[in-house]
C-alpha cells in the first residue's frame, strides 16, 4: 500500500488506479503520460512481464477514451539484457499502441542508454510516427542529438535532466542547464517540423516556449510531473495542451525517493497535500 506521502507522486499500484486518476485530469482538461513503474532489468523475464503489462495498458487506455499516452523506460523493457530482447518488447508495445491508437513515449535514462536509446527510436519511429522521444539538456552532447531528431517525425520532450552525469559529459549548475535549456528549446522551435514537448515546471521556461511559439508556429505541449504545480497544470490546460506523467506500480518507493531529493520542495508539497494545507 503506498503511504499517503507518496500518493502526491504515484497514482496507486493498479492499472484500475491510474485510470481512474487520467480520467479526473481529464475532466479538467489536463491528459496524461502513464509510466508503470520498473527499471534496469537484467533478467529477460520482467522485461518481459512489463512489456505485455504495456500492451494490456494500451487496450485499456483506448477502451476508457481518457486521451493518454504511454511512456517506457528502455532499461525497464530489455536494455539491460541485450538489443534483440529490448528491441522486440518495445516493437510488441508499439504495435499495440498503433492499432488501439495510443501514443508511445520512450523516457531517456542516464547517459549509458543515451545512444541505444535515440537508435531504437529512430528506427521504430519511421514505420509508427505516434512516438516521442526524451532528451536532456543537461548532456553536452545534445545539440548534435537534437539535429538528427529534428529530421525525424513525432515528437520531442525536452526536460533539463535528473540524472547526476559525470562532469566531461555534462553541465554543472543551475545557470549552465537553464541556458542550455533555452538554446535547445529555441532550436526545436525554429527547426523541428513535428512537436516540441516542454518538460519543465520552471515557469521562464514556459513563458520562453510561448513566446517561441507565437514566433515560429510550432506545435508544442507542456509536460509536468504528477504532484508538482497542479494547480499550474489546470492553469496553463486552459490555453495550451497540458499533460501529466502519471506514474503508478508497485515498484514506486525509489521513483518517490528521487522526485524528493532531486528537489526538497516535492517533499514540503507532499506533507502539505496530505495535512490539507
Amino acid at each position: 500500500m503506498i503511504p499517503p506521502v507518496a500518493r502526491r507522486f504515484v497514482a496507486g499500484e493498479t492499472p484500475a488506479e491510474v485510470l481512474e486518476h487520467a480520467r479526473r485530469l481529464r475532466e479538467r482538461n489536463v491528459r496524461s503520460i502513464v509510466n508503470l513503474l520498473g527499471e534496469h532489468y537484467r533478467d529477460p523475464e520482467p522485461a518481459a512481464e512489463d512489456a505485455a503489462t504495456y500492451r494490456q495498458l494500451v487496450a485499456d487506455i483506448a477502451g476508457a477514451d481518457i486521451g493518454a499516452c504511454i511512456s517506457v523506460k528502455p532499461s525497464q523493457i530489455g536494455l539491460g539484457v541485450d538489443a534483440r530482447t529490448f528491441e522486440g518488447n518495445l516493437g510488441g508495445i508499439v504495435a499495440a499502441a498503433e492499432r488501439e491508437g495510443v501514443f508511445v513515449w520512450i523516457d531517456m535514462e542516464d547517459h549509458t542508454t543515451t545512444d541505444d536509446t535515440i537508435d531504437a527510436f529512430e528506427r521504430f519511429v519511421t514505420e509508427h510516427p505516434e512516438m516521442g522521444i526524451c532528451v536532456q539538456a543537461n548532456l553536452k552532447r545534445t545539440r548534435d542529438d537534437l539535429e538528427r531528431l529534428v529530421e525525424l517525425p513525432g515528437k520531442v520532450r525536452l526536460v533539463k535532466g535528473a540524472y547526476d552525469e559525470p562532469r566531461e559529459i555534462s553541465l554543472k549548475g543551475r545557470a549552465a542547464v537553464n541556458d542550455a535549456y533555452r538554446e535547445h528549446l529555441e532550436y526545436l522551435f525554429r527547426e523541428y517540423d513535428g512537436t516540441v514537448a516542454v518538460g519543465s515546471h520552471d515557469p521562464a521556461m514556459i513563458d520562453r516556449a510561448i513566446e517561441l511559439h507565437g514566433e515560429y508556429g510550432t506545435d508544442f505541449e507542456i509536460q509536468m510531473l504528477m504532484g508538482v504545480r497542479e494547480d499550474a497544470q489546470v492553469e496553463l490546460a486552459r490555453e495550451y495542451p497540458v499533460y501529466q506523467y502519471v506514474p503508478y506500480g508497485t515498484k514506486w518507493f525509489s521513483y518517490f525517493y528521487r522526485r524528493v531529493m532531486e528537489r526538497k520542495e516535492n517533499l514540503v508539497f507532499a506533507l502539505r497535500a496530505v495535512a490539507g494545507v
